[in-house]
């Protein structure tokens, strides 16, 4: 039977970040992931210079040879109102394809790494954590996102509502790209009229990402189809889609109450679900606690019962909490509130002050 200290189940940005942090504390760290990397993952796929800093990534060294898209702005609107474009004289953001940047992220972390290996039995021994049979390790830190077997093993049998989310990318040929009416360096948002959610088209390179998603699940592939024949009567994206929209979901931080830490056990990324409420972003707060729970893993020096890794919920809290501004809003008549939102959603102050740099850019 194989041993290590530490056990991290999943190998996207989470697992990956929390691994990568520990690449110097002399733990044997191996990352488990039931795919085989490159693999496909339904994500949006923008990150923000903060991601590049905490990760300690050149960007000119990550471009060669994968995508990397500068963004430069966004459009932003309530579907079918006047758009508002929100200008920048810099780069304030990346775009990424998952395919790539997840196994970027994975080879560097700087762990014994095993693909194709699916979660089939947690157990605990004694002071250890025995998985599948075959794998022994004193402390487990669950990264394998919204379904991630950890989090359930934890007695988190996913009873919160979750913001659910269908979308595609795919790349475009050179008809397509050429009657494509999205610029690369300005992503573009659509709210929903009852701002349950958004819609969103971003092209990177000749690759084209359109999704929406949405806190109500109900007629969800309505209201995408509804997007859709909103982007084809307004131009920006007039030929047929390759192939079908994938689904996903994730809970928004500060709304799950899903428990992270237990004994010689953590949750980071989505399997604890920290997308941030306004955005729905999940890759910066994944990152942002991979790190997290790795400073707490160091220091614990070895001792990994609840209350040695009590630091860690703190630390989430004050980490990616954010601006709660929209909780209060729920308290106000919805009448009221999409009423004044449709309104702000028309001004260039509240699009670029609230919506890109408060909600998207943070």
């Amino acid at each position: 039977m194989d041993s290590c200290d530490v056990l991290i189940v999943g190998g996207g940005p989470a697992g990956s970040s929390c691994a990568w942090a520990l690449r110097s504390s002399g733990l044997h760290v191996v990352i488990l992931d039931k795919a085989s990397f490159p693999r496909n993952k339904v994500c949006g796929g923008w990150i923000t210079p903060w991601v590049l800093q905490a990760l300690e990534i050149d960007a000119a060294d990550y471009a060669l040879g994968r995508t990397m898209q500068e963004i430069r702005g966004f459009r932003v609107s309530s579907m079918g109102a006047r758009e508002v474009g929100i200008p920048y004289d810099r780069v304030i953001s990346y775009g990424i394809r998952r395919c790539e940047f997840d196994e970027y992220l994975l080879r560097r972390s700087g762990s014994e790494i095993r693909e194709g290996a699916p979660i089939n039995r947690i157990e605990r021994s004694g002071e250890h954590w025995m998985v599948n049979g075959a794998i022994k390790a004193r402390m487990l830190v669950g990264a394998g996102g919204h379904f991630c077997p950890v989090a359930q093993h934890m007695g988190n049998n996913n009873s919160d509502e979750p913001v659910v989310a269908q979308e595609i990318e795919f790349e475009m040929s050179p008809d397509q790209a050429r009657l494509c009416n999205i610029r690369a360096e300005f992503p573009e948002l659509y709210f929903c009229p009852d701002l349950q959610g958004y819609g969103w088209c971003f092209r990177k390179g000749n690759f084209l990402n359109i999704g929406l998603g949405r806190l109500d699940q109900h007629a969800l592939s309505k209201h995408v189809a509804d997007f859709l024949g909103l982007l084809r009567a307004t131009g920006k994206v007039v030929f047929d889609l390759p192939g079908k929209f994938r689904g996903h979901a994730y809970l928004l931080f500060g709304y799950s109450k899903r428990k992270v830490v237990a004994d010689s056990v953590m949750l980071i990324g989505d399997a604890a679900g920290l997308a941030f409420p306004q955005s729905g972003e999940g890759i910066r707060p994944a990152v942002e606690s991979g790190l997290l729970a790795a400073s707490v893993i160091r220091a614990a020096e070895g001792h990994y019962k609840a209350e040695s890794l009590q630091a860690y919920p703190a630390l989430l809290r004050k980490q990616c909490g954010g601006d709660r501004s929209a909780t209060a809003l729920a308290y106000v008549p919805h009448w009221l509130r999409n009423g004044v939102a449709h309104f702000l959603l028309k001004t260039q102050w509240f699009c670029r002050r609230v919506v890109v740099e408060n909600w998207f850019l943070r």
